[in-house]
């Protein structure tokens, strides 16, 4: 019997299969993606891909997640395209 990869979510900390979850990125040049293949480099993160889950997510969780500082501007852009996804799943 395979063994199913649980992910955490940055918001809700609550362990998911990390096919549910949408996985953040942060490249080496500091900028946030949203990885859809989920084999991005860079350090990732997962959220739940609901909408109370992306509505807490802030730019003091993005921080401490990826232990850099993470602006306002960058952490809107994000949320709009994972709002985006949302609708397409």
């Amino acid at each position: 019997m395979k063994k199913i990869p649980l992910r955490t979510c940055i918001v809700c900390k609550e362990k998911m299969p990390k096919k549910q979850l949408g996985r953040i990125v942060i490249n080496s040049d500091g900028n946030l993606e949203y990885d859809r293949t989920g084999k991005k480099n860079g350090r990732g993160a997962y959220i739940c891909m609901n909408s109370q889950c992306l509505s807490k997510l802030n730019a003091s969780i993005l921080s401490r997640t990826f232990k850099q500082q993470i602006t306002s501007e960058k952490t809107e852009d994000l949320k709009n395209i994972l709002y985006k996804e949302m609708k397409t799943m």
